[in-house]
């Protein structure tokens, strides 16, 4: 760049600032770089997240970024390329595809580095559907959100291999923690569950939706219920008007007579509560995480965990026979398989009060030392110094 700027700025595009990883990830990035002294922008079409980024000194400029209309995308890489100038933006990252589109016109217009993170497996299906994809391959460096997602990267987009870092999302563990917890928000959850002291409780915390695999979690505890009558299995989540998908895990739940073990709360406010007050944590998903969010966050708990062996969330968790049974913070069985789902519960019940205490532990000394925040934003600071040595 002609004019170097004495501070250096990072201007992030992203559809819309709401409560998802992607737009959390650019807030956590947002404050890193404000707390290091450097300028930060977020443009984006607004949301809830917005004021929380303003607060921690980052601005945020509304722009259609969310849109998918080949006009507006073109028109909006041309408003970036001005903000870029006026700002003397140092790098811009892009973390979703129509977005990434702009800001790859307006970096070239302005000869700056361009970013951009895979946060998810994009589905891909025709040559105009691959196209638009590889948009997120094209920058001058890619970030993947997991190792699984760098490998989907190479696969669809051989080209790029030497651009791509592996950078896992950040967890805040101070906020997921044990004792982050209170008395009170424990006592809520249990109330509203109407969870009892003796209940060996089982958290399943995801959007109903048929690839979540929750069919296949009530298939596993009506095998291992005769047994175990003191599981409950608590399926948290929003249909988000899937209500025929929810019809079918009531009559599931109905057809193993398993209305008093399984309850559909419906959406929870405090996820983090709900899962310091379980016992056990199952990501039951039939299709592939592009990241195990979920699984992070029921470690930093010290919950055991379950999981299918799918995606990224495999990275997450430490199971046989990869480690040994002294190593191992979880268990991890095949999709789509509730009799291995079960097994596995069964192999948790029957271990000691003891046994379980210490799984927990080794999950959050595990996912603390891999998948901590401040990993998470001195690598990506890292991807930009990189970027900025070169333009030297």
């Amino acid at each position: 760049m002609s004019d170097e700027p004495t501070t250096k700025h990072v201007l992030q595009v992203i559809p819309d600032m709401g409560t998802g990883g992607a737009e959390k990830t650019t807030l956590d990035i947002a404050n890193e770089l404000v707390r290091l002294g450097w300028n930060s922008t977020v443009t984006s079409n607004g949301g809830r997240l917005v004021s929380a980024l303003e607060a921690g000194g980052s601005t945020h400029l509304k722009m259609s970024m969310h849109s998918k209309n080949p006009i507006t995308i073109i028109t909006n890489g041309f408003r970036l390329a001005r903000i870029i100038k006026a700002e003397n933006i140092s790098i811009i990252h892009a973390r979703s595809r129509a977005p990434a589109w702009s800001a790859l016109i307006a970096a070239r217009l302005t000869d700056i580095p361009f970013v951009t993170t895979y946060h998810g497996a994009y589905s891909q299906s025709g040559r105009l559907k691959a196209l638009y994809n590889s948009i997120m391959a094209r920058a001058d460096a890619v970030i993947a959100n997991s190792h699984w997602t760098a490998d989907l990267i190479r696969k669809r987009h051989p080209w790029s291999h030497d651009k791509i870092s592996v950078i896992h999302r950040g967890t805040d563990f101070d906020e997921f923690a044990p004792k982050a917890i209170s008395d009170e928000r424990l006592k809520n959850i249990k109330s509203t569950w109407n969870i009892k002291n003796d209940d060996f409780v089982v958290l399943k915390l995801a959007r109903l939706t048929d690839w979540k695999g929750q069919k296949y979690l009530i298939e596993a505890v009506a095998l291992i219920i005769e047994e175990f009558p003191h599981v409950k299995l608590v399926l948290a989540g929003d249909a988000q008007g899937r209500d025929t998908y929810r019809n079918q895990l009531m009559d599931l739940i109905k057809k193993y007579d398993l209305q008093k073990k399984v309850i559909l709360p419906g959406h929870c406010d405090d996820p983090a509560a709900a899962m310091a007050t379980s016992h056990a944590v199952v990501v039951a998903s039939t299709d592939a995480e592009a990241f195990g969010r979920a699984a992070v966050e029921a470690s930093a708990f010290e919950k055991p965990l379950i999981v299918t062996r799918i995606g990224a969330v495999v990275e997450t968790v430490l199971a046989e026979p990869e480690v040994t049974k002294a190593k191992a913070t979880g268990w991890k069985v095949p999709p789509a398989n509730a009799a291995e789902m079960a097994r596995a519960l069964k192999e948790l019940l029957l271990s000691s009060k003891d046994e379980q205490n210490a799984i927990g532990k080794r999950a959050r000394a595990y996912v603390t030392a891999s998948f901590s925040l401040q990993n998470m934003c001195s690598k990506t600071i890292s991807v930009y110094n990189a970027l900025l040595s070169k333009q030297r």
